[in-house]
């Protein structure tokens, strides 16, 4: 029965990693998109 337990709760940590390396990610790549846009943007000014 614990083993079950500890394999839910290191996937649970797996999630949780996975997850926050997804939001670092989409945010700097998010930050590099709005900057690309703006600069693109400016050219037709």
């Amino acid at each position: 029965m614990e083993e079950s337990g500890q394999g839910l709760a290191e996937y649970a940590l797996i999630l949780a990693f996975v997850f926050l390396a997804v939001l670092t990610a989409l945010g700097a790549l998010g930050n590099s998109l709005r900057e690309s846009f703006i600069r693109t943007t400016e050219l037709f000014d």
